[in-house]
């Protein structure tokens, strides 16, 4: 597949982000390669967070959370998802699809990397996806905290918020990622942490893939990904192990959801769930801290 790389220049300055850059090669699903960036950071012995962001931020979105975890004696690895960040970047966007998405990420986490233990933190497609993963490799993850996301197999229609958010995706002229995490916000971003989410998209040829997420979702049962879900689900509903919500008080597209998780998986039915005030979609820029907090609580708690 032909494959699009943001300059590192791109990067060059971006406010408030002294993490080192890794990078892995994993196979693209089409006979290639692509590189896939991913943070490091902490005590490389220390229990391993895994922080997986949705769309259409990139790693830079947990940087408020990072220092609590470390400082917590947590190691923590928070990759860019292909398509987003400094990882490669397909083109065209029809490349993108959900079974590639979690293959992509699989991939990386497990024949690169070779972790396991893992407390999965997923937000967004973070959770479409970490989810997935829990499901198709549960003995690879000790407890899950999931935040403003969900797992749709497109058994009840969407609301109204996701089918604005999805023409809005497909019809506006150039796609503002910056400003759509801004709008994501209950805080209102500077100019430079905008231009921060900009960053890895120089040109519109490198949105192809956030442009195509929003298509992803399953909204009818007879998506393709909806079989997929479905079969997690059957996992999740027998997962024993320790799984939080920590969802915002201020998120349209994912409200309720938290409850749906609550009540299907066992493990979410003996834990202290976490409602976030004052947080929107994006609570990791929001109240970064506070969900830090909240998961070394819980590591600590298990």
């Amino acid at each position: 597949m032909d494959v699009l790389r943001t300059p590192d220049s791109c990067f060059d300055g971006i406010t408030d982000f002294a993490f080192a850059p890794h990078y892995a090669e994993i196979a693209d699903q089409d006979g290639g390669t692509l590189r896939v960036h991913y943070l490091d950071e902490g005590p490389p012995t220390g229990q391993t967070v895994l922080l997986l962001h949705g769309e259409p931020s990139w790693c830079y979105l947990y940087r408020h959370m990072i220092p609590v975890l470390t400082a917590a004696g947590l190691r923590v690895v928070a990759p860019d998802l292909v398509g987003f960040g400094r990882s490669d970047k397909p083109t065209p966007r029809t490349e993108y699809t959900y079974a590639r998405h979690v293959e992509w990420m699989r991939s990386l986490l497990f024949d690169q990397l070779d972790l396991s233990g893992l407390t999965l933190v997923c937000q967004d497609w973070g959770g479409l996806i970490g989810l997935r993963l829990v499901g198709e490799h549960e003995e690879r993850f000790a407890r899950v905290v999931a935040a403003n996301t969900f797992l749709p197999v497109g058994n009840t229609p969407p609301g109204d918020a996701f089918l604005g958010w999805l023409k809005f995706s497909q019809e506006v002229d150039t796609f503002p990622t910056g400003v759509i995490v801004n709008a994501g916000c209950t805080t209102d971003l500077t100019p430079e942490v905008i231009a921060a989410y900009d960053a890895p998209f120089p040109d519109p040829t490198y949105s192809e893939g956030a442009r195509q997420f929003p298509t992803l979702v399953p909204i009818t049962p007879d998506d393709p990904a909806s079989e997929a879900n479905r079969r997690t689900w059957e996992v999740l509903e027998q997962f024993e192990k320790p799984f939080l919500t920590t969802f915002s008080d201020g998120d349209p597209i994912t409200a309720g959801s938290d409850q749906v998780l609550q009540a299907r998986i066992p493990g979410a039915r003996r834990q202290h769930h976490v409602t976030i005030a004052g947080g929107g979609h994006f609570l990791q820029e929001d109240k970064g801290p506070e969900l830090a907090q909240a998961v070394v609580d819980f590591i600590s708690d298990a």
